[in-house]
């Protein structure tokens, strides 16, 4: 079984402080993430000057300005990130940041929830070759996936759709984990996480166990710290639980080889067996007002599965009351039962 690849969303919650940015990757490393990720735009880029006050956002190209990573950190952070053990990743927003990412040897690109509905964005993170992983979020339903498969298949991408609400934060109510398990049906093969906005620690091991193989959490060192992603972020401690959670989740979907668990091995004999109600005599044939059930379940007993085989068939010794019965003693049984 795959592993679950966990990434801490350290997003902007940085707050443009040097120190902070390396808390944050010290915090994930801690608490078992395997990527850290930041974001990499700038407000001219993104937003255009004509932007209206919109989701309680007013003036929206001075925040993105306020928040936005000093680009001249990324080879620093991912420096950083290489010495202390944890992938560095951040998300583009523009096409020199797609370039400044691949120069400074990031392992895969993010198209967040957003860019993801935009053919053009999304060519030109693909056209670096790197694995790619998408956000499917909002305004943006799973049959429109249909636009990009040719956009995968012409780059040849290793893509995973993440499943994603993009309200901040989500509502339990609206996270349909169900959805997961429609992103991997596309005939170009993807992969399928969850990028979750939730303020819960639990619903991406849920996801683990709908078939997610990676999650995206945002994080942040204090949630009553300024800046608009801390409030909805996981904070340390949180942060920890859940990746515990999804390795725990894990645990419940490892597919089991043989008829029993390695922890149910020593309970196996509280199976029930084919045990006689009264003295038989050998020649007997057997009905149901002779045997029952009852455990223990031994390795040459008649199990109780297999009741309803034995009526009608002669028992070749005696046995007492409460006796076992045994395949040997109702040979017939068993070779019927082996062929």
């Amino acid at each position: 079984m795959e592993k679950t690849f966990i990434i801490a969303e350290a997003g902007a919650n940085h707050n443009r402080d040097w120190d902070t940015a390396l808390k944050l990757i010290d915090v994930a490393k801690e608490s078992g993430a395997d990527a850290v990720k930041f974001q990499t735009y700038s407000s001219n880029t993104l937003y255009s000057s004509n932007t209206p006050d919109f989701a309680g956002y007013s003036n929206i190209n001075e925040l993105m300005d306020s928040i936005a990573l000093p680009r001249e950190w990324q080879s620093k952070l991912k420096d950083y990130c290489d010495k202390v053990g944890i992938e560095f990743m951040s998300t583009p927003f523009d096409e020199d940041a797609i370039k400044e990412l691949v120069s400074i040897g990031v392992k895969r690109l993010k198209i967040s929830g957003f860019e993801g509905s935009d053919p053009r964005f999304v060519d030109m993170v693909c056209s670096t070759g790197l694995p790619i992983i998408m956000s499917v979020g909002i305004g943006f339903p799973i049959q429109h996936i249909g636009t990009f498969l040719n956009t995968f298949a012409k780059y040849k991408n290793d893509v995973t759709l993440l499943h994603c609400n993009n309200a901040y934060p989500t509502p339990m109510e609206d996270v349909d984990l169900d959805v997961i398990e429609s992103l991997g049906s596309f005939r170009y093969p993807t992969k399928v996480g969850f990028s979750d906005h939730t303020m819960s620690t639990l619903t991406p091991a849920l996801a683990v166990a709908k078939g997610a193989v990676v999650i995206e959490k945002h994080f942040t060192l204090d949630r009553t710290m300024e800046g608009p992603d801390h409030p909805f972020a996981l904070e340390p401690n949180e942060l920890k639980e859940m990746i515990n959670m999804v390795r725990e989740a894990e645990k419940t979907i490892i597919p089991q080889t043989s008829e029993y668990s390695k922890s149910e091995e020593k309970f196996k004999m509280a199976k029930r067996s084919v045990v006689a109600k009264r003295p038989l005599k050998a020649g007997e044939i057997l009905t149901e007002d002779m045997i029952t059930t009852k455990r223990p379940c031994l390795e040459n007993s008649i199990p109780a599965i297999d009741y309803f085989y034995v009526m009608g068939l002669p028992i070749t010794e005696d046995v007492v009351v409460d006796e076992i019965l045994t395949k040997n003693q109702v040979p017939s049984y068993y070779e019927s039962r082996t062929i």
